[in-house]
């Protein structure tokens, strides 16, 4: 029986869930507050305190998880959107 792929405008997630990001980008001055900006603008319930932040084996990236409540596809879109948009962001899954 073949996988049911749903239609663009459905999601896999139900809403509203926690839903983890992974954002990283190269160590330097202001990333993470750059970070945190962005994803309280698009989740205002979010706790800066919360996220979590792993340098590299080298120190030369920093990678933070930011596990915000999501209520909608759209907010994810646009919360991936302008991450990815950040010139300091390097990756964000």
């Amino acid at each position: 029986m073949p996988t049911k792929v749903p239609p663009p405008t459905e999601s896999l997630l139900s809403f509203p869930c926690e839903f983890p990001l992974k954002i990283m980008g190269r160590t330097q001055a202001g990333f993470a507050q750059a970070v945190v900006e962005i994803v309280t603008r698009h989740a205002p319930g979010f706790e800066a305190s919360t996220i979590e932040m792993r340098p590299s084996r080298e120190g030369r990236y920093l990678s933070l998880t930011a596990t915000i409540n999501a209520t909608s596809r759209e907010q994810l879109d646009n919360l991936y959107r302008e991450l990815c948009d950040n010139p300091m962001v390097a990756m964000v899954l």
